[in-house]
């Protein structure tokens, strides 16, 4: 009877880690939405029939991500009607107006945007909607666009630490962490800021004979003819397009909605969906975007993917990957110190490299809840700042690369991988250290 349960629960494992691996090279993959749907479906019932998870492990893994996946959906529709009204292109043609012939400040002015956007409108906009149009003003001044993306990328991981909304992987977090919209941000506000410093110095390092003078005049004549291509290769036009009010006012009011909301239990969810709404019935009235459009815009295949994931994950933790985690974690006595701290962001590095950080989020974060709320957002470090180490440590990454293709823009698999490694440690140990001295 034991050995039946042996092999009963060996089958069970196997096939869990065989439908992790099916919806990770999915991920990767990024097939059409039909297959990305049908891959989560699939993946998630042979999970189910492993035995694994009961009924109500099954309903509050689906309740616990449900609210999550209302608010993907629904800031991705807010994101690409902020793009068709023009918004992130206003910004960067203000950026380009403003660089005074110096790719630092053209530099500076993308990495202030894509913080901002990553903080507000989550790391996805940064990667797919803003990095197009800052490598665009970059190209139109005649520099070379590989420091503004390389920014771009940094920003959407490493600056989304600030709101439980900037990133998945912290409104996955809140349910075990004691804090309010408000009180999260006032944790991480001081961490943020020593990131953004040493993100800003290690661009300024990597990238400085891009941006050193001598290349800087080199580049005026070619600016001077790339200014009336610039809109033809991700249209950022030297003057400033205006600014849609309607937009910015609606996105400043969902804030404060998550704000006000959040004391009193209301997911911000369900105020991105109030927000999405309204900005959809704006944008149609205008021309820029039609409903069918919109239900497009929600992603609903990736909705499915991240619920079939989390039932996938769920399964695994219940075996020995979730014991094997939870014996690299520091065991609960007090109030972690700074070498607790570095442990738990190391080991949910690790995996988030190992399984996207989406992945290790499911994995990791119930883990560390037991050690306390700084452990959790310790945590948070490595899956958002340590997910840039590697292609495979975020979603965001691959939607990154894709988005630039075989532009000059991309580098190399090698090149990525030697800027990441020579960043992301050192920002991970300053953040930790942040943390703990807060």
């Amino acid at each position: 009877m034991q050995i039946q349960e042996a092999l009963a629960g060996s089958l069970a494992d196997v096939v869990a880690v065989v439908a992790l691996l099916a919806l990770l090279v999915t991920a990767y993959a990024h097939p059409r939405p039909l297959v990305e749907a049908a891959v989560a479906v699939v993946a998630g019932l042979a999970a189910l029939a492993t035995g694994r998870l009961g009924l109500d492990a099954v309903g509050s893994t689906l309740g616990h991500l449900a609210p999550v996946v209302v608010f993907l959906a629904a800031v991705l529709v807010v994101a690409e009607v902020c793009s068709r009204a023009g918004l992130f292109a206003a910004a960067a043609a203000v950026v380009r107006r403003t660089d005074r012939g110096d790719p630092r400040r053209l530099l500076l002015g993308a990495f202030v945007l894509a913080a901002a956007v990553t903080c507000v409108l989550s790391l996805d906009a940064t990667v797919v909607l803003v990095t197009p149009v800052v490598v665009a003003a970059a190209r139109g001044a005649g520099w070379s666009s590989r420091p503004v993306a390389w920014a771009c990328l940094r920003m959407a991981n490493s600056a989304s630490l600030l709101l439980p909304v900037s990133n998945l992987t912290n409104l996955l977090a809140m349910r075990d962490l004691d804090l309010t919209f408000a009180g999260f941000a006032l944790a991480m506000a001081p961490v943020l800021v020593v990131v953004l410093v040493v993100e800003w110095v290690a661009l300024r390092v990597l990238f400085r004979r891009e941006l050193s003078p001598a290349t800087a005049s080199g580049a005026g004549a070619v600016g001077a003819v790339g200014e009336a291509g610039a809109g033809e290769d991700g249209g950022v036009a030297a003057v400033a397009p205006p600014w849609e009010r309607v937009p910015l006012v609606v996105v400043a009011l969902m804030l404060a909605g998550f704000a006000v909301g959040s004391p009193l239990g209301v997911e911000p969810g369900w105020v991105a969906a109030v927000a999405a709404v309204v900005l959809v019935g704006w944008a149609a009235r205008r021309g820029l975007l039609t409903w069918p459009e919109a239900g497009r815009a929600t992603h609903p295949s990736f909705a499915l993917f991240v619920l079939g994931l989390g039932v996938v994950v769920a399964t695994l933790t219940t075996g020995p990957l979730g014991d094997a985690v939870g014996r690299l974690l520091p065991a609960p006595s007090g109030a972690p110190s700074w070498t607790d701290l570095l442990v738990v962001a190391l080991v949910a590095t690790a995996l988030a490299n190992l399984v996207t950080n989406l992945s290790a989020t499911l994995l990791v974060v119930p883990l560390v809840a037991p050690l306390g709320t700084d452990a959790v957002l310790a945590a948070l470090l490595g899956l958002n700042i340590g997910s840039g180490l590697t292609y495979t440590g975020s979603l965001a990454n691959l939607l990154w690369r894709r988005g630039l293709g075989h532009s000059t823009a991309a580098p190399s698999m090698r090149t990525f991988h030697a800027w990441s490694l020579t960043t992301t440690p050192v920002v991970l140990l300053a953040a930790v250290t942040a943390l703990a001295l807060t």
